[in-house]
């Protein structure tokens, strides 16, 4: 359906230290790409996880360890907001209005586009690494408007 990259994440997961949630594997480069600055220069090099828990404040750990807090993230006011597409400045709230007024499909048809053709940057802009259009279907799900 996409041709997004999956981040560079394996299938790798450990538990968050803080909440006890399951974490996904997360790439060296996603890491690079979201932490700020001058926390950047004291990250090393090895196997992280991303912790999705919105209300735990741990945004990164490693099995060493090393715990990267989600306020020390270049996108951490884009999390507490509900960022739902990274790439392309999409919010929950903002979604789940167009829902309501019938232009949700123009939204998702619009990131589903721009996502096969390789416009998307979820690897760096999203701090799970993973493709930002699994975060619409889990949004409708959650509203029980799947099909």
């Amino acid at each position: 359906m996409s041709s997004c990259s999956s981040g560079g994440s394996t299938s790798f997961a450990l538990v968050c230290p803080q909440c006890g949630i399951s974490c996904k594997n997360i790439s060296m480069k996603t890491i690079f790409h979201q932490v700020r600055f001058p926390e950047i220069l004291d990250i090393e090099t090895g196997s992280y996880y991303y912790c999705a828990d919105k209300s735990c404040s741990v945004g990164y750990f490693s099995q060493e360890e090393k715990v990267i807090f989600k306020n020390q993230l270049k996108i951490f006011t884009e999390l507490k907001n509900n960022k739902l597409c990274y790439c392309f400045d999409i919010n929950t709230e903002q979604y789940v209005d167009s829902l309501k007024d019938g232009t949700a499909e123009t939204i998702k048809n619009f990131v589903i586009q721009k996502t096969k053709v390789g416009d998307c940057a979820c690897e760096i802009r999203n701090p799970s690494g993973q493709c930002c259009l699994a975060n619409f279907k889990q949004l409708e799900k959650t509203l029980n408007l799947d099909k």
